[in-house]
């Protein structure tokens, strides 16, 4: 039995961790992946505040070990075979049989990476595609690599990547990037990165490794091949809230409702990062919503008859 426990160990779900053990609680924080979250896959962070220009996965290690500096128990590769948050205690079941119960429960599950949902995109998984540049970029050294996306995240992680390819070339939808300037400004000033605006994206092409991307120009159909040795998918996240479906609020895209006090439809159940109803999406507003999460919870459990 725990004060809270927190579902997803990444920055929301650490600050959350920090918060509560600052504050005398009890807290177990789970995660069905690795610990650190999306920082983990980020190569260098350079906006976050205080601290310029910082990897990722010591970012997210330096958060893990602060919140266990407060005595929160961490553990990752959780599997959850259910979840009751119907009472007043909410309890995580795990697929070993194992239970925990807390008074307050803060769910920062994130998501998963976007997919494309084309042919061959899970055949060549692990062999040319790839979801992180940091897990895989040096396996493309001086080969040519496409990057598929125009957000702030696929031109910030082409850059990382042009440490080790040769050539990149990014394929977007638009005519037109949907990431901040500054990243549009380092992508452009980059000469390993080229462009192919305005596309839709047909298929990978390959026998037992990828060796291409096939495209359609949206204007002209005009279709084309751009030669690579692998691939790189940046086109967003899905909220990882499926364990929620039937208990919560969830809207049409897969996010669980939670205004900006971070309350979900059922009292003492929190929602923070990018699991929630948001429009910005930053490292600084997911460890944002970790504060508030973590003092609503403590408010609650503070309210409540003994």
């Amino acid at each position: 039995m725990f004060d809270a426990l927190v579902l997803g160990a990444g920055p929301a779900g650490l600050t959350a961790g920090i918060y509560l053990g600052r504050a005398k609680k009890s807290v177990l924080i789970l995660d069905t992946g690795t610990v650190g979250g999306a920082p983990i896959m980020t190569h260098q962070v350079s906006n976050y505040p205080g601290i310029p220009d910082v990897p990722g996965y010591s970012l997210a290690f330096a958060m893990k070990k602060q919140a266990e500096s407060f005595g929160c128990k961490i553990k990752g590769n959780a599997v959850i075979a259910g979840v009751s948050l119907d009472t007043p205690v909410k309890r995580l079941t795990l697929a070993d049989g194992t239970e925990y119960e807390g008074k307050t429960l803060i769910i920062a599950t994130g998501g998963t990476p976007r997919k494309l949902g084309i042919p061959k995109e899970e055949v060549f998984k692990g062999k040319g595609i790839s979801y992180c540049a940091t897990c895989d970029g040096d396996f493309f050294t001086d080969k040519e690599i496409v990057v598929i996306g125009g957000g702030n995240s696929a031109l910030e992680e082409a850059v990382s990547l042009s440490k080790y390819a040769s050539k990149i070339t990014i394929l977007h939808e638009f005519d037109h990037f949907q990431a901040f300037q500054a990243a549009v400004d380092e992508a452009k000033a980059n000469p390993k990165l080229h462009y192919v605006m305005n596309v839709r994206v047909l298929e990978f092409i390959g026998d037992s490794r990828i060796t291409g991307v096939a495209y359609e120009r949206k204007e002209t159909g005009e279709r084309g091949v751009v030669e690579a040795a692998g691939a790189f998918v940046f086109i967003g996240y899905v909220p990882s809230s499926k364990l929620f479906e039937g208990m919560l609020d969830i809207n049409d895209r897969g996010e669980i409702v939670a205004d900006e006090s971070t309350q979900t439809s059922l009292p003492g159940v929190y929602a923070a990062g990018d699991i929630r109803t948001k429009r910005i999406r930053q490292l600084t507003t997911a460890v944002a919503d970790g504060t508030v999460a973590a003092l609503y919870a403590i408010h609650h459990m503070e309210s409540q008859p003994a």
